[in-house]
């Protein structure tokens, strides 16, 4: 039984949770849930026992030095609370960790134990993958659930992924089994810049669950990051004849593949979403949609990210399965959950066929070897 001391009780809350790993490309979901805990002032008020899901040489502890003592950090996932306020006041449970490397089904319950005791009326759990999406359009945005019901009424796609997942994909189906909506957030990061930061997927899985919540995000200063990384990749790519034509092909799919939902009523969706973000909010902060906000000035002094890897022919072989990104106007329509592109482990590029109605990841669901999007 889990006893929670200190936490006060809670108004209407929702657990949003992110993992570092293999569903957080660009550490976007992470850094989303790392966002609102720090604009929001969230409250750490539990830990899981690290001895319990992580092998230590997979993620290593770190020593660091306070006032001349030394002292070990060790991977492990923590909770806190934030007290949102405005008019329609809600509380939310923040969970940010690491990908467990073990013991996945005793992690979600712990996690669903927390929840059980909160009061926790929805789970809302962010991801991003590699997907075959231009840096220069929109981010897509995917919102996948196992629930039928909550498909229906909360304009979601209904999860028919089947293949490989990650934790994003085996909590959902852990919440939908026990009873508690769930949903899962994807953004799809371009794979030819696939290194962390990603300020831009940031901003748009925080504008999505806006949108799906009902709250007003204080962004700070989200909105000039996200422009200072698309002008810093604009100009790497302009450096390279390859990296430039191939952006150019990405874009002319996207915008082939958009032209049936430049409908009146995609365009009205747009529209109330964009006059919903441009009001202030709660943190004096304007929280318009993802493009408008990038036509602010980027402050001065700001690190380029990395050069965008050149896509090489017959670069698609290997023994990961890969995330493709669908090209849905809202998001793609992926839910699989996207590996991070790190040393050890990288993904490879996802095709560019991928469907975004795929459950956890960006894949299709007859794409056998896509990764778990966010529906499995």
């Amino acid at each position: 039984m889990i006893e929670l001391e200190g936490v006060p009780e809670l108004i209407d809350p929702v657990m949003v949770a992110a993992f570092e790993g293999w569903n957080d490309a660009g550490d976007a979901a992470s850094t989303a849930v790392a966002h609102l805990e720090r604009e929001w002032k969230g409250e750490v008020f539990a830990a899981l026992d690290a001895e319990d899901y992580y092998d230590f040489q997979v993620n290593r502890p770190t020593v660091w030095l306070d006032g001349g003592v030394r002292k070990i950090t060790w991977p492990t996932t923590r909770l806190s609370v934030v007290r949102v306020g405005g008019e329609k006041p809600r509380d939310l449970v923040l969970v940010r960790g690491i990908e467990p490397s073990m013991r996945w089904r005793s992690f979600c319950n712990e996690i669903l134990g927390f929840a059980h005791e909160l009061g926790v009326e929805m789970v809302v759990v962010l991801g991003a993958l590699l997907g075959d999406t231009p840096h220069t359009r929109p981010v897509p945005v995917s919102g996948v659930t196992s629930d039928p019901d909550l498909a229906r009424t909360m304009d979601l796609e209904e999860t028919r992924y089947e293949g490989p997942t990650g934790i994003v994909g085996i909590l959902q189906e852990a919440c939908t089994h026990a009873g508690v909506p769930a949903v899962s957030l994807w953004a799809a990061v371009p794979h030819y810049v696939s290194q962390p930061p990603n300020p831009k997927a940031t901003l748009a899985l925080l504008n999505r669950l806006e949108d799906l919540l009902g709250l007003r995000i204080p962004l700070g200063e989200l909105p000039e990051d996200a422009r200072a990384w698309q002008l810093g990749v604009d100009q790497l790519a302009a450096e390279d004849s390859e990296v430039a034509e191939y952006v150019q092909t990405l874009e002319e799919a996207r915008d082939t593949a958009e032209l049936p939902e430049a409908s009146g009523e995609a365009i009205a969706r747009e529209f109330e979403r964009y006059l919903r973000r441009r009001d202030i909010g709660p943190g004096g902060h304007a929280t318009e949609s993802g493009d408008a906000s990038y036509l602010r000035d980027p402050a001065g002094g700001r690190t380029r990210p990395p050069k965008p890897v050149r896509p090489e022919a017959g670069d698609d072989t290997g023994s990961r399965p890969r995330p493709t990104a669908g090209d849905g106007n809202d998001g793609a329509n992926g839910d699989a959950e996207g590996p991070r592109d790190s040393a050890e482990d990288t993904p490879e590029p996802p095709d560019a066929s991928g469907s975004p109605d795929s459950p956890d990841s960006p894949d299709s669901p007859d794409s056998p070897d896509s990764p778990d999007s966010p529906d499995s």
